[in-house]
């Protein structure tokens, strides 16, 4: 049985719930994990017309039958783990067969507290991070001070690892930001009281997804934030901390790459992004207002109103070469059904010159304008379509122009945020 991996193939919030989702009740998926980010990542699932949204969670936690996983490379805020799960049983969900790994790094308070402040201190040059601790939870795991679940379970080597932690955040919080030190002993205390909950729940997950594969199991390794947002490959520094990438599911969860057996891409039929940075196709105009308005372009985990652009076809292929895509999920064509004319971005013009890939550097990126080309649209409700044959010609003819400019074929296509309103192209 096969291991498949599940991505953002934009700058994220491309509807990777939905076809995680898809995937776990259209074929039998034995495990659904979590490999990178933490709680700033969020997943909206339609299931009979109730919505989830899922953060630190993968979406799998509302698969019957499937076991979720929180690898080793995800950082996770107990506080919001447990505050996510108790939101669940309170809704009836069993979310019992939950695992999280032991060498998972740990976000502590003060890694939320460092991340608003330093945000709050670079003024104009802010990154637009959630101010939720993630991007310093991986500083320290990078500087190796960092805190892992499995810290938790020995009072003494947690407490030897936060002083250390604490020696210098302190110093730059007093002495830099102005801001009162924190003290150990209560961040200490706050995690021991976790401790408990969390332990029934902590193993070896790589050892675990390995067994499973062994034994013919399929995994389903759902990403967080998406491929532009990689800290290597994505609008450096406008970027997460981890690798969201198809190379970073190995990593964050201890499996082989020989063990991938599919990578899908998930894609908007338009682009949208949330946070600064580089946005070739972004609309300012009364077509980015409708975009926001009828795709209910607001973030899951954040809040924020997302900025919002036509489809990237430089971005889709730079998504296909650097992940390795096997194909691509098409969500939210719905959405385009009140346009006559739609555009997408063929190539950008960078200099007066005619670039068809993703620009070398982070000067080109900003500079790029984007090339259009027209596709007719189609002036109708396709909500109700479960087939390819079911969309309007014109949606046809704009489904398999993407296919063709992108690098990948498209699986499926998502026409309503429903479980059931997909159209399957390649089945």
């Amino acid at each position: 049985m096969p291991a498949i991996v599940v991505l953002g193939a934009q700058w994220g919030d491309e509807g990777k719930g939905k076809a995680t989702d898809l995937l776990a009740t259209t074929d039998r998926i034995d495990f659904v994990v979590r490999t990178s980010g933490g709680h700033n990542a969020g997943h909206t699932i339609v299931i009979d017309g109730e919505k989830y949204a899922t953060h630190l969670l993968p979406s799998g936690i509302l698969t019957p039958g499937a076991t979720s996983v929180i690898a080793n490379g995800v950082v996770v805020s107990p506080e919001a783990l447990f505050r996510e799960l108790d939101g669940l049983i309170a809704r009836g969900v069993e979310v019992a067969d939950l695992k999280v790994s032991a060498n998972a790094h740990v976000i502590a308070s003060y890694h939320a507290t460092i991340d608003k402040v330093t945000e709050r201190f670079l003024g104009k040059n802010q990154i637009g991070t959630t101010g939720r601790g993630i991007g310093p939870a991986y500083a320290d795991k990078i500087n190796r001070v960092g805190v892992r679940i499995a810290d938790l379970f020995d009072e003494k080597i947690l407490r030897e690892k936060i002083d250390a932690a604490l020696d210098v955040r302190n110093h730059l919080l007093t002495k830099v930001y102005n801001r009162r030190a924190i003290e150990v002993d209560a961040v200490v205390e706050e995690l021991l009281s976790y401790a408990e909950r969390l332990r029934p729940m902590v193993c070896d997950t790589s050892l675990l997804l390995n067994q499973a594969l062994d034994a013919g199991q399929t995994v389903l390794f759902e990403g967080a934030q998406a491929t532009m947002l990689d800290v290597d490959h994505g609008t450096y520094p406008f970027v997460t901390s981890s690798n969201p990438v198809a190379g970073g599911v190995c990593v964050g969860a201890g499996v082989g790459p020989t063990r991938i057996d599919r990578v899908i891409g998930v894609i908007k039929a338009y682009t949208t992004r949330v946070g600064s940075g580089p946005f070739p196709t972004e609309l300012f105009d009364e077509d980015g207002i409708q975009l926001q308005t009828l795709g209910g372009e607001i973030g899951v985990s954040t809040g924020r109103t997302r900025r919002c652009g036509w489809y990237d076809a430089v971005v889709a292929r730079y998504a296909s070469r650097v992940n390795g895509l096997t194909e691509l999920f098409l969500t939210k064509l719905d959405i385009l059904g009140a346009w006559e004319r739609i555009p997408v971005c063929v190539a950008y013009e960078i200099d007066g010159q005619r670039v068809e890939e993703m620009p070398m550097t982070q000067t080109e990126f900003h500079h790029a304008k984007p090339v259009y080309e027209f596709f007719d649209g189609w002036g109708s409700d396709i909500s109700g379509c479960r087939s390819f044959d079911d969309l309007p010609k014109n949606a046809q003819v704009y489904v398999q122009a993407l296919e063709e400019m992108s690098g990948a074929k498209i699986w499926g296509v998502g026409v309503g945020p429903g479980r059931e309103q997909t159209v399957v192209v390649h089945g």
